[in-house]
Formats: structure tokens, sequence, C-alpha cells
């Protein structure tokens, strides 16, 4: 496997428990993705009782599909992190801000 190295914003705090990923409310993904395009949903959650054993990595953000975020610039993030967790019943990203 290769490895890279790049900066991107972190995910400073997550409180969506239920997720594979989510272990002491903190995310543990390598990168996660946010938005399909319209709402600022965590696209990388998914409901599982197993969670991450990779305890050490804090995930950062792959990817923002959301153009409408002011943080968004050409499909990333560049804020210097996020929170995830509920808004209106969406498992979102909290620090989504409109233009």
């Amino acid at each position: 496997m290769k490895t890279i190295t790049i900066e991107t914003p972190l995910v400073s705090e997550c409180s969506v428990t239920e997720c594979a990923y989510n272990l002491n409310s903190d995310c543990h993904a390598r990168a996660i993705t946010i938005g399909d395009g319209v709402h600022p949903g965590c696209d990388t959650f998914f409901d599982n009782r197993n969670h991450t054993k990779a305890a050490m990595r804090t995930a950062g953000i792959g990817a923002c599909k959301v153009e409408a975020c002011k943080f968004n610039d050409d499909f990333e993030c560049i804020t210097e992190n996020i929170r995830v967790g509920r808004s209106k019943g969406e498992i979102s990203c909290l620090t989504f801000a409109p233009h």
C-alpha cells in the first residue's frame, strides 16, 4: 500500500455514537465525505455496533460536495476543523455555513 501525506481539516468531534467510526465521540475514519450536493450529511456514516479499532487515527475531510457552503473550495473543505452530529434528524456537518 502506498502512503500519502496531505493536509486536511480534521473532524474535531462526532456525537453520532452509533457510527462504526465513532469511538469516544471522535471519528476515526481515514477521511470522511460530506454532502450529497445539497445537504451537508456525513456520507461516511454507517450504523454498526462493532466500532473501529483505529483509535489512534483522527479523521480528516476527504471531500465536500456541498457547493453552497462558504467553507467549500473546489469540493474541498477549507476550515480548520468540523463537528459532526444530528441536525433536523440527519447526521450532518454541524460546521456547515451557507454563502
